[in-house]
């Protein structure tokens, strides 16, 4: 299989061009107290699929970034950045013992357990606010625009009111408007936001940046339906978080509303309906849903 068809082998391509452009935005916080920022460097150091900066460069090349000479990676470092950030922020809050209270993530010690509840939560401030300072310094001409899709994304309206809803619905008996809602907010605006992000860098017009928002929007919940698959028949190996904790929660899946059978017949069901897009694109809904067999 050729990279461009392969995503994981195209995530391993494009993953030193994603780890220089954070270093390039950590770059900016150097003066920050050196525990601080040793700290901050934690959850970003951890690894992880860099899925969401991965779709950010993705979009803008598949809309024509590259194509006269110019380097992809130099036009969209700092909205890859930026998602980046975001993601990395909220997963280090997620795992506070006030939020999912979770002890591993991407294969390691959450940052609460290496360096404490207080550090932990002004780890993840700082992040998110170098978010911002990334795009709104480096954005270019498209500097508002990005920050207005950033913002809302992961804002009240975004990934913190998904997460609001995902500890409201804890022990309930949650139908499948709910689920969607809560997967909408909390996991697939966010990947819509990436996608949008690396259009808005290609000097897209608004009804590319709808498509490409809609796609997605798309794979992030089809990224969450299989991710509470994996919860449920995976290993820690395979989620880098501890396996079951969703259910042991009373947590608002896909899974505990139709069972992994039924779960799975929607992976089925957002892999065709994703159907459309070529190269690594194409193949991104395939390979996400193989994730969860």
């Amino acid at each position: 299989m050729s990279e461009v068809s392969d995503p994981g082998r195209a995530l391993q391509a494009l993953r030193p061009a994603m780890d220089r452009a954070l270093e390039r935005a950590l770059a900016l916080a150097q003066n920050a107290p050196p525990e601080m920022l040793a700290a901050a460097r934690y959850p970003i150091d951890a690894g992880g699929k860099r899925l969401r900066p991965a779709l950010v460069h993705w979009m803008a090349e598949s809309l024509g970034v590259g194509k006269d000479g110019t380097d992809p990676a130099e036009v969209t470092w700092a909205p890859c950045a930026a998602i980046e950030l975001i993601h990395s922020y909220s997963l280090v809050h997620d795992d506070l013992p006030c939020m999912d209270d979770d002890d591993l993530r991407r294969g390691k010690p959450t940052t609460h357990v290496v360096h404490g509840e207080a550090i932990a939560v002004l780890v993840g401030d700082g992040l998110q606010a170098l978010a911002f300072e990334v795009l709104g310094s480096h954005g270019g001409q498209q500097a508002a625009s990005m920050v207005s899709v950033l913002a809302r994304a992961a804002g009240l309206t975004g990934m913190v009111g998904g997460q609001a809803l995902d500890l409201a619905a804890e022990g309930e008996v949650a139908d499948e408007a709910q689920v969607l809602a809560i997967h909408q907010a909390k996991t697939a605006v966010l990947l819509g936001a990436a996608a949008e992000l690396g259009a808005i860098a290609a000097g897209a017009d608004q009804e590319q940046r709808r498509r490409s928002r809609a796609y997605g929007e798309g794979l992030g919940l089809l990224f969450q339906y299989a991710d509470d698959l994996l919860d449920v028949i995976g290993s820690a190996a395979d989620l880098g978080k501890t396996p079951g904790k969703d259910s042991a929660a009373g947590k608002a899946t896909i899974v505990a509303l139709l069972g992994v059978d039924g779960a799975r017949a929607r992976v089925a069901q957002l892999v065709a309906e994703l159907e459309g897009q070529e190269g690594v694109l194409g193949a991104l809904p395939v390979w996400i849903a193989g994730r969860a067999g």
